[in-house]
């Protein structure tokens, strides 16, 4: 019997953090592409992303998340699993900003960061892998990390600190998880065109000398996140564990 394609996610299930649009929406599209039926974790009802998904005739389920209710993630992955059978795949891609002075950054804005950065990363990986766990087979836990996670930046005190978070956590649960068979990596996005680049974009300045430091030459996209993130859902990256993976035009190697 012919093994089936490397890429493939027919029948597989994934839940996807927010993707209303922008990254999360290009990824949710790009494993429903491969063959996944996609979980929609979001705030708000991501009617465009379901839209798409509808288009294509994949399977999709949107529920109401709130990042914040620890206590409700359990719930989340029961529903999940009830509606489509099992769960394989998670994408950890909500996620939020504050720029501030380091002198003068607050403490809402420190703990509504990294409690949606980090905190409920972990709680919602930490929910998937225990049903990952009682129902076999092993599955892919995805981050979704930064530049800065390598970097310090600037005015992004909490940011920085959450997606460098992000990085060792990532490490660390695939140290603890490997041997379940569940894969825990990490992608790390460069400049990427979506709304929260958009101030970015339009400063002539700055956008030129961001645009100086990418070898590519462009800023990225969500289609350039299409491909990594199905390498690391599908069973090709089933010996890759705690890897975070910059996708970032060469930013990093300038």
């Amino acid at each position: 019997m012919q093994n089936p394609p490397l890429f493939d996610l027919t029948g597989r299930v994934a839940l996807v953090t927010g993707c209303n649009k922008g990254l999360g929406q290009g990824m949710a599209l790009a494993l429903a592409g491969a063959g996944a039926r996609i979980v929609a974790l979001t705030r708000s009802r991501p009617d465009e992303t379901l839209a798409l998904l509808a288009e294509r005739g994949t399977p999709a389920l949107h529920l109401p998340t709130d990042f914040s209710d620890i206590a409700s993630f359990d719930g989340l992955v029961r529903q999940a699993t009830d509606a489509f059978g099992r769960i394989d795949i998670l994408v950890n891609n909500a996620g939020t900003i504050r720029r501030a002075d380091a002198l003068d950054f607050s403490e809402q804005d420190w703990d509504e960061v990294v409690d949606l950065n980090l905190k409920s990363v972990f709680f919602l990986s930490q929910a998937v892998a225990r049903r990952l766990v009682a129902q076999g087979g092993g599955g892919k836990v995805i981050n979704i990390a930064s530049m800065l996670s390598y970097q310090g930046g600037v005015r992004v005190p909490s940011y920085t600190a959450s997606k460098s978070g992000v990085l060792g956590l990532t490490r660390e649960l695939a140290n603890e998880w490997a041997a379940h068979g569940i894969n825990v990596n990490a992608i790390a996005p460069g400049y990427m065109a979506t709304d929260n680049t958009a101030a970015l974009r339009a400063d002539e300045q700055r956008n030129r000398a961001i645009l100086e430091r990418i070898p590519a030459g462009r800023w990225g996209g969500a289609e350039d996140l299409a491909g990594p993130v199905v390498f690391l859902a599908s069973a090709a990256s089933d010996y890759v564990h705690g890897f975070t993976l910059a996708v970032d035009g060469g930013w990093l190697a300038r």
